[in-house]
């Protein structure tokens, strides 16, 4: 019985009973204002709310409020693609521990073997699966849910078998793939600006605003609900323990919403009390460290790390925390599949840079569980391209020849650069428009009265959305930004800009930048501060040259 709790509003039904109660009106809202945290203008639950939960390791536990599913032996020909859920294998790492001299046994939970490619869909199964016990969800029903893919398209993938209408919101950032497999399952997609979680233009809040509209739909908020860790602490926790014969000395998992590390956790603290658990956070999110605002960036690496701190995360239970660059995390991904051959995600490169560094402590004998939560589907655009490693600064991009040339090395603030032509936030799309066919442009930076770069007006984003109706010409900009734009620093190299801009026309020149915010606390940020064009990065070698052979 993992979480016994008094107060039973963390239940799977009360909590997606919390969701349906927003439903009846102005009085629930109020109601739960001080309950569970709904904000009554906006019609939302926060994310981030104090958990009820009363676990506690080794304290006594009161008759659990939740539903415990029974393990059921798979039959030998599957019913649906919903059975290959769960017992994903326990692989053995040979070359990497042997490279960073490890003496314990290193161990790798493969969850891309999962139906729908992650460790999400045991969650995603859980939540729907307890909500239809429960009477919330009925056929015919929609799902929405906020999620940086992986749950979204396990979500999509159970709505498709057992025909609900699925809508996915996702921050912009996430991959081209995770949308396409999204679109292929059949859910609709969303892909809001990448901002505060609080905000109402963020992909939660956008969530929100769709359930409030749209009849008979549900969050089944994978933020806040108690399926998330039960689905861990009842299958992937209890296959670790049987595939170790119960002897398992460190688990490293990385931290997203805290589902996965708080229901494997608790389940193997119980059984194994001098277990070592380590969760991993980008550098860059707020699971640690939380109060220091500097600290805040923006990380590539998708599905762990967030600026809040999810309500289901339990963050009591943590021995250790280890903070990943995204550097170190995808050149470790590429490393696990290449030596090792297993086709994992970047999250995955995260948990491994861990493990090898925290594992040292580990002695032969003992064991080192890692769990690899995504597979590479997702990513194929991303760190599998040697082109985007170099452009984001994680992979040294070589000279073409050898010996390389003059300027290879040369940095962008060399060049004679012009400032580009930005755009507020709160500009309409229709001046916007005009703005772009003055200047001769098709797009432009959309810049914050701080200098913070919130993304790209194109013209061909604002026609098409207005032509099917997604915004009106009085909309502002802030609604159809697109975050598909390439930037260099100051300090990069010719030959950096030179691979990005084989690809592409321009690129945005960004400089460090410190913001203080209205609270006074100051942190370090980007600015854009010009933007470079082929033929500006042409004239430079071509001036240089004539004056180098003069």
């Amino acid at each position: 019985m993992p979480f016994s709790s008094d107060d039973h509003s963390e239940t799977e039904v009360s909590e997606v009973k919390s969701d349906s109660e927003v439903q009846t009106g102005a009085g629930a809202e109020e109601s739960l204002e001080n309950k569970d945290g709904v904000t009554p203008h906006r019609n939302w639950i926060r994310p981030d709310l104090p958990s009820k939960c009363t676990w506690r390791l080794g304290a006594s536990l009161s008759p659990s409020p939740h539903f415990h599913c029974p393990r059921i032996l798979a039959p030998d020909i599957l019913p649906d693609i919903l059975w290959r859920i769960g017992d994903t294998p326990l692989i053995r790492l040979n070359k990497i521990p042997k490279d960073y001299g490890l003496k314990c046994e290193l161990l790798a939970k493969c969850e891309f073997f999962n139906a729908g490619g992650s460790i999400k869909d045991r969650i995603a199964w859980r939540m729907v699966e307890d909500a239809e016990r429960a009477g919330i969800l009925n056929p015919g029903d929609t799902i929405i849910e906020p999620s940086s893919g992986n749950t979204g398209i396990g979500i999509a993938l159970i709505a498709a078998v057992k025909g609900y209408r699925c809508i996915i919101t996702m921050p912009q950032k996430m991959s081209t793939e995770k949308v396409n497999v999204l679109t292929a399952l059949g859910a609709e997609v969303v892909t809001p600006n990448s901002a505060s979680f609080d905000s109402e233009e963020s992909h939660i809040g956008v969530a929100w605003r769709l359930k409030n509209e749209i009849p008979n739909s549900h969050i089944l908020d994978q933020y806040r609900n108690p399926s998330n860790p039960l689905a861990h602490y009842e299958t992937t926790a209890e296959e670790i323990l049987e595939q170790c014969d119960g002897q398992v000395d460190m688990v490293v998992a990385g931290a997203g919403t805290g589902g996965t590390l708080t229901g494997v956790a608790r389940k193997l603290k119980e059984h194994c009390p001098n277990v070592k658990i380590v969760a991993v956070d980008p550098e860059g999110s707020a699971l640690i460290a939380s109060e220091e605002k500097d600290e805040l960036k923006p990380f590539e690496v998708e599905g762990i790390g967030y600026d809040f701190i999810p309500t289901v995360l339990d963050r009591s239970i943590v021995d250790l925390w280890y903070k990943a660059s995204d550097k170190e995390t995808f050149n470790m991904a590429r490393k696990l599949i290449r030596e090792e051959g297993l086709l994992c995600g970047g999250s995955s490169g995260s948990v491994m840079a861990a493990a090898v560094m925290m594992a040292k402590e580990l002695e032969e004998g003992q064991r080192c569980v890692v769990i690899l939560s995504d597979s590479v589907r997702n990513y194929m655009s991303k760190f599998l391209s040697d082109q985007w490693m170099c452009e984001k600064g994680f992979l040294i991009s070589e000279a073409p020849t050898d010996p390389k040339p003059w300027w290879w090395d040369i940095p962008v603030q060399d060049l004679s650069l012009c400032a580009p032509v930005t755009v507020s936030p709160s500009v309409t799309c229709q001046k916007a428009i005009e703005i772009l066919r003055e200047r001769g442009f098709d797009q432009a930076p959309v810049v914050e009265d701080s200098g913070a770069m919130l993304g790209v007006v194109t013209l061909q984003t604002v026609l098409s959305s207005i032509a099917t109706g997604t915004i009106e010409p009085a909309d502002h900009v802030r609604h159809v930004l697109s975050t598909d734009f390439k930037q260099v620093h100051l300090r990069d190299h010719l030959g950096k800009l030179a691979h990005i801009l084989h690809k592409k026309r321009f690129a945005y020149v960004f400089q460090d930048h410190i913001q203080s915010d209205a609270e006074g606390q100051s942190g370090q940020g980007l600015k854009i501060t010009a933007v470079v064009t082929a033929m500006d990065f042409l004239d430079f070698i071509s001036t240089n040259t004539q004056d180098r052979e003069m």
